[in-house]
């Protein structure tokens, strides 16, 4: 048995399928409030299992408890292979954005690979979409969630799902869709350092090809996509799934942020490039200055995640 791939300090896997993980500081939910927000932990398909985090923010308006929320949907990044809702500074971060912009945020742990390769996040994406929706009369926490206002959003594999999520709701001949999204309001995507690829590297990718970070950016598609698959695989290369004029156009309002020193920068500021160039109406790029990839989860405190908080705030609330 040999190693085969390696997160240091996150993940192993081995040749004969062994998959070993190893989480950092896990944050318990906590149904009391504390002074900004309150959270707990809910089971959206034990079969699978998919499970998820609601973060509902304390709300000082007079009349709080029917005041209507926005809603927003959340994807946790990692390569598709590592990631929980439960990590402390997830929780920090996400407790934190639910106080700041007055928003219910229901955060989801989804399978992981590459025991379970793509598509399985981004069914798993839709079948919490579905949970939400259905659940909103029947679950206490989402009672106040309007969901003329459901948002989207994630960083790094997290932006990825939500992206494709986005896909799945807005094309209208997809046959083998087993979810219906069809009757799903988004109100737009938040996607954070998204994480796409191709076949074709960028300038930073080939100029980077021998650092770690690319090599392991390479190390996560190889185990997260279908085996037999290369990184032209849709799931990692947007361009491959095709959208007409009129599902292009009702695709909804979308804001990427990228990192000044993330080499997946280029691939974020080429997807808001693509969007805009297939007639998406509403597509806004925010560049964080001094700041590589997923800084937001690293550091939940930074003075740059929360001017990244306040504008992700100031989008959900514009709309």
């Amino acid at each position: 048995m040999s190693l085969i791939g390696e997160a240091p300090n996150f993940l192993q896997v081995y040749s004969d399928g062994t998959v070993k993980r190893f989480a950092p500081d896990i944050a318990i939910a906590s149904p009391e409030s504390n002074d900004n927000y309150k959270s707990k932990d809910v089971v959206i398909d034990p079969s699978k299992p998919i499970t998820g985090r609601i973060f509902l923010p304390n709300t000082p308006t007079i009349n709080a408890s029917t005041h209507k929320l926005p809603i927003l949907l959340y994807f946790h990044g990692g390569g598709f292979c590592i990631g929980s809702t439960t990590w402390l500074n997830y929780h920090i971060f996400l407790g934190d954005l639910a106080s700041l912009s007055q928003a219910i945020i229901l955060s989801i742990d989804y399978r992981l690979a590459p025991e379970n390769r793509l598509p399985i996040a981004y069914a798993d994406g839709c079948t919490s979409l579905e949970w939400l929706i259905k659940s909103a009369k029947t679950e206490p926490w989402l009672k106040r969630a309007d969901l003329s206002r459901v948002f989207l959003s994630g960083d790094s594999a997290g932006g990825n799902i939500a992206h494709n999520i986005v896909i799945k709701a807005t094309k209208r001949d997809d046959h083998d869709n087993d979810h219906d999204l069809s009757s799903v309001q988004i109100k737009g995507i938040l996607l954070i350092h998204p994480y796409f690829g191709s076949e074709k590297r960028t300038t930073q990718e080939m100029l980077n090809e021998s650092n770690v970070e690319v090599q392991m950016n390479d190390m996560f598609w190889k185990l997260s996509i279908p085996e037999g698959s290369n990184r032209d695989y849709f799931g990692c290369n947007y361009e491959k799934i095709k959208l007409n004029h009129d599902e292009w156009s009702s695709f909804p309002r979308v804001v990427v942020h990228v990192a000044e020193l993330d080499f997946l920068k280029e691939r974020g500021e080429m997807y808001a490039d693509y969007l805009k160039k297939n007639g998406v109406k509403n597509v806004k790029l925010i560049e964080a200055k001094n700041e590589g990839h997923i800084y937001n989860v690293f550091h939940p405190k930074s003075d740059s995640t929360s001017l990244l908080q306040r504008q992700m705030a100031e989008f959900i609330n514009s709309l």
